[in-house]
């Protein structure tokens, strides 16, 4: 008989799914989108940082509503409202409307991002062991369903809202049938600030900034792997994007086994590890720029990356005095900023002297993940 614990797990992992398939559904038709709207690429460019202007907006409001509300009328909530914002996004005729559907598209996300990982860190805390990883495995696992989702509406030349009903009709289907398992609702903390904006204490500030350059990181790796393996490493035709599914495979998988990894050698050496992973493997693509020396070390930044933002979450909603919304609210408000910094910090380091110089940077934020991995005890 499966127990209420194993039931909870699923359900939880099932939405970390579900979530990461809305979202990477619209990343598959972005260049559509882009032809709908004849848009040029720094029109583009534009647009896509009102996804994120959406999200920043609601870190502090997502956390005084998981206070309020609880996690998992939140999550409910949320996870049918996302999908719904997504069909929009194919439906909007002009590009203030999409602006404005993208906005509300990102507060969805964060929304959903929030009450869900309160409600991973609490199954993690009922299971008394490290699971964290692994749920946020399946959020990278539904990004490559939602690209083969993709690529078959996009060759039976299904326009975007057409394939964004396929996605939410799937996503209500598996909400409704998840929702009944997830954890009930909980009062808060004892004595925890719900405000809506609150400076961290120091131990939550260093997970926050170890978030921070995770993130720059990931940032980096998504935007321009891909001009990297064109530019630097000369890769043709298919291979361009060899470097992108080399990081993002290894992401995926090494979640699946990084909970392990924690429970026998702990947080601080998971980190470290986790951070030389990075700093090697993008040196290795940066000192000897050809196809398999830099193939190998992208697996190895998607292997370094994979456990270093679920953990801090998760450390950060059971150790810290304010409440676990609240508390992973304020690492994601910190990290957020690294994804948002990353891809533009590469661009303009680029352009004063060149991409390798660039790679070599986000090297060295790798490598501070090991040494601030020691701060925190």
């Amino acid at each position: 008989m499966i127990s209420d614990k194993t039931r909870s797990r699923w359900a939880i992992s099932c939405m970390f799914f579900l979530h990461g398939l809305c979202f990477s559904s619209w990343g598959s038709r972005i260049p559509a989108i882009q032809e709908m709207h004849s848009l040029s690429e720094a029109q583009l460019g534009t647009l896509l940082l009102t996804l994120p202007v959406g999200s920043i907006l609601s870190m502090a409001l997502a956390a005084a509503f998981v206070s309020k509300f609880g996690s998992k009328k939140v999550l409910f909530s949320a996870i049918l409202i996302y999908p719904t914002l997504l069909v929009t996004l194919g439906l909007a005729q002009t590009v203030w409307q999409l602006s404005i559907l993208l906005v509300l598209f990102g507060l969805a996300s964060n929304l959903v991002n929030i009450s869900l990982n309160t409600q991973a860190v609490e199954i993690e805390t009922i299971y008394g062991r490290s699971i964290m990883a692994s749920m946020h495995g399946l959020w990278s696992l539904a990004g490559f369903v939602a690209a083969f989702i993709g690529a078959f509406m996009i060759e039976g030349q299904y326009v975007p809202y057409q394939h964004f009903l396929f996605i939410f009709a799937a996503i209500f289907i598996m909400a409704f049938m998840a929702s009944s398992n997830l954890l009930p609702d909980r009062s808060n903390k004892s004595g925890t600030s719900t405000s809506l904006f609150k400076l961290p204490e120091k131990s939550l500030l260093i997970l926050g900034v170890i978030c921070f350059l995770s993130m720059i990181c990931e940032g980096a790796m998504f935007d321009w792997s891909g001009i990297y393996f064109k530019k630097v490493v000369n890769a043709e035709g298919g291979w361009v994007g060899a470097g992108y599914v080399a990081f993002m495979s290894t992401m995926a998988g090494t979640r699946f086994i990084a909970d392990g990894f924690r429970e026998k050698f702990g947080m601080k050496k998971t980190l470290l590890v986790s951070g030389f992973l990075i700093a090697t493997g993008l040196m290795i693509s940066v000192i000897f720029p050809y196809l398999v020396p830099s193939l190998i070390g992208f697996l190895l930044v998607g292997s370094g990356v994979s456990a270093v933002v679920p953990m801090v979450l998760s450390e950060a909603g059971k150790t810290s005095p304010l409440s676990p919304s609240s508390a992973i609210a304020s690492v994601s408000t910190i990290g957020f900023f690294g994804f948002l910094l990353g891809p533009p910090l590469i661009g303009w380091i680029a352009g004063a002297s060149s991409l390798r110089i660039s790679f070599t940077v986000i090297a060295i934020m790798g490598l501070s993940i090991a040494v601030l991995s020691g701060k925190r005890n």
